[in-house]
């Protein structure tokens, strides 16, 4: 995180309120309306994959949240995925590597979960492919998939070795069978 110290903690260790003010300050107080509030509408941050930034002073300065979804396939069934995002990070902060950390971090948790047994799901997100195609993302097999909203198919971004069994066509929305992700809450 270039020259700045950062120390990485569980988001759920952090005041709920201290992440929406950092929420807000970051994409606005209209965030809600996005189209990724919607796939991920009623539920809970995984906690093993969710971590705040907190700078040399303690300050929350970045998150980064992931959420159990499931692209619905056309006869109706659940295929299991990980909505990252936001990574959020200070207006006045970004460009420092807080971003970039926590993707590392949260990518780094996924791989030790799966290393420990944990099903490992495909990760998909709403962003530029410029910036997350650096761990991976990419829209090309995403193309047949829709949003309970707007978006440009081009930001729908995707990863993980499972992807090429996944269905060519669905909608995006939460996922909660009875016991969620297994090993991830």
């Amino acid at each position: 995180m270039s020259d700045h110290a950062a120390t990485l903690i569980p988001l759920s260790a952090v005041d709920p309120a201290m992440v929406d003010e950092l929420l807000d300050r970051a994409f606005g107080k209209d965030r809600h309306a996005r189209t990724a509030y919607r796939i991920r509408a009623g539920m809970a941050p995984l906690d093993a994959l969710s971590f705040a930034a907190l700078d040399e002073d303690e300050m929350l300065v970045a998150t980064i949240q992931c959420w159990p979804v499931a692209l619905i396939d056309e006869d109706a069934r659940p295929v299991p995925l990980v909505m990252v995002g936001p990574v959020a990070v200070l207006p006045e902060r970004q460009g420092e590597g807080f971003g970039m950390g926590l993707m590392a971090a949260m990518l780094d948790a996924d791989t030790r979960l799966a290393q420990n047994g944990s099903p490992s799901f495909p990760q998909v997100l709403i962003g530029d492919a410029d910036y997350y195609g650096r761990w991976g993302f990419s829209s090309a097999a995403t193309g047949g998939w829709r949003c309970p909203g707007p978006f440009e198919p081009e930001r729908l971004l995707a990863r993980g070795a499972a992807l090429s069994a996944m269905p060519k066509h669905g909608m995006l929305g939460p996922w909660n069978p009875e016991g969620g992700i297994a090993g991830r809450d």
